[in-house]
């Protein structure tokens, strides 16, 4: 059921968007001049332009950020929060690379926050920060600053920023579930001496 509904969402949203509202009004605009005979017979055409036109200088609707009620960093808390910013990374538009990199950090960190695995508390505050914080502000940046480098052009594009912090991310993750192998490779080399050094 859900998955029907999908398409008629995603129609709805963009005849909300501000690209559709815009060009809308351009595409108005264009039918005014068509009324006035100026375009005579290509009046299609310029309707059709003119919508495109607004269409495509109109700014991107931004997904809202979401605001997050937990402040510690107690695990569930953070993992409430943490399906919270999975929803609002749904909705962004982002470039293919950038979208790998996100979803390599979003599986590391949902590993991370399964029950029973991160106690460390300097852990905890690192994932803390990173999913109510250094993610959805990467993402947010980029999604603000894309839009404007159009009017830039020769300036650094704001997806090799967004692939730059969200590697950083990816490594702050990667060197927290190095410690916890770890931790676990020294319980199990404690466990085996132990089995083999018991008498009987």
């Amino acid at each position: 059921m859900a998955t029907s509904e999908r398409p008629w969402n995603a129609l709805f949203r963009y005849a909300e968007s501000r690209k559709n509202l815009l060009g809308s009004v351009c595409g108005l605009a264009g039918v005014g001049i068509a009324l006035t005979g100026a375009a005579g017979a290509l009046w299609p055409a310029v309707v059709g332009g003119l919508y495109a036109a607004g269409a495509l200088i109109a700014p991107p609707d931004r997904p809202a950020t979401p605001e997050f009620a937990e402040e510690g960093d107690r695990l569930d808390g953070l993992r409430a929060d943490f399906a919270r910013l999975r929803a609002y990374l749904a909705e962004a538009e982002l470039p293919p690379a950038a979208r790998e990199r996100l979803t390599a950090l979003d599986t590391l960190v949902e590993a991370l926050l399964a029950p029973g695995w991160v106690t460390d508390p300097e852990h905890l505050h690192v994932l803390a920060r990173a999913v109510r914080q250094d993610i959805p502000e990467a993402v947010d940046t980029f999604v603000r600053t894309r839009w404007w480098s159009r009017f830039t052009p020769g300036t650094e594009q704001p997806e090799h920023h967004l692939e730059r912090q969200l590697a950083a991310l990816h490594e702050e993750a990667t060197a927290i579930a190095g410690a916890l192998r770890e931790a676990e490779a020294v319980r199990q080399e404690i466990h085996t001496r132990y089995v083999e050094g018991r008498d009987g």
